[in-house]
């Protein structure tokens, strides 16, 4: 099986098909490098795609020491990737904490990047401080709960979370298939990325004064029905300066699988404008 090291030495599991500008894809918190599969099969035919599995999620080593998960750390592990695959550029597509990674992967390295595309971001992220801690405490208690109860309970509890309803009701097929990926996770692996990452990030309003100064193209990516990162995605599209917004209508958080047809048109259109040079010809020179 094939792996990177990053820069601690964890081992990260990776997959590439295809040729051409380069697509890096960084999963959800749900996820692994098999939910990119739609887009792995659809972007490859034109482009040299790259998906893998974040530390704690196998095949990818499982660090059992929480000082090895953290926002920085996952943002340095696409740069891991990207370096030990000698990808000079790419377009860095994240979903929901991929997405947040990759925006941070576009602050502190602008230069490595095609483009980013947020998609699904926003968790926790609020101008007001209540509900960040509200949504600070929830992320512990969530992370606690997959050390506490086990892999097989939490991913059929956290997979039916109210923004994943739409993809349950409109395509039982897929939602059975996501739940299956999920429950084959790290109960140890969720534990500390949730205690460690998510429930210590920087909101996307601590952010702020860096995403005004944003430097690469942005496409930010949102189900309708996503009310965990509806507001956030909007404020996305009115801090970044190159940013774009796309709203995938009746659809929540899992839209890279819960649409994927609609996902890839989107992401496509994107990747093709910037290629051409033309995503920001809308605005005056």
């Amino acid at each position: 099986m094939p792996h990177i090291s990053a820069r601690d030495g964890t081992r990260l599991y990776y997959e590439e098909a295809g040729q051409g500008s380069v697509v890096v894809f960084v999963h959800e918190y749900a996820g692994d490098f098999r939910t990119w599969e739609p887009q792995m099969r659809y972007f490859s035919r034109s482009h040299r795609c790259v998906t893998y599995s974040q530390r704690g999620y196998p095949p990818s080593d499982v660090p059992e020491d929480g000082a090895k998960y953290g926002q920085d750390i996952a943002r340095d592990d696409v740069i891991a990737v990207m370096d030990t695959l000698k990808i000079d550029k790419a377009h860095v597509v994240g979903h929901s904490m991929g997405a947040a990674t990759a925006l941070h992967v576009g602050i502190h390295y602008p230069d490595r990047c095609l483009s980013v595309t947020a998609a699904g971001c926003g968790y926790g992220s609020s101008p007001d401080a209540k509900i960040v801690e509200e949504s600070r405490a929830a992320s512990r208690a969530t992370g606690e709960a997959f050390a506490k109860e086990g892999i097989a309970v939490m991913a059929v509890r956290y997979g039916d979370g109210p923004t994943r309803q739409t993809h349950k009701h409109k395509d039982p097929r897929g939602y059975a298939e996501f739940i299956k990926m999920l429950s084959e996770h790290s109960a140890i692996g969720h534990s500390l990325t949730m205690l460690h990452l998510q429930a210590k990030r920087p909101t996307l309003w601590d952010m702020q004064a860096n995403l005004k100064t944003f430097k690469p193209p942005l496409l930010v990516l949102v189900g309708d029905e996503d009310d965990w990162c509806l507001e956030a995605s909007v404020f996305l599209k009115r801090t970044v300066p190159t940013a774009g917004l796309v709203v995938i209508p009746r659809s929540g958080h899992t839209i890279t699988s819960e649409e994927p047809a609609a996902f890839n048109a989107a992401l496509s259109d994107f990747i093709a404008n910037v290629e051409a040079g033309r995503w920001m010809s809308h605005r005056a020179p």
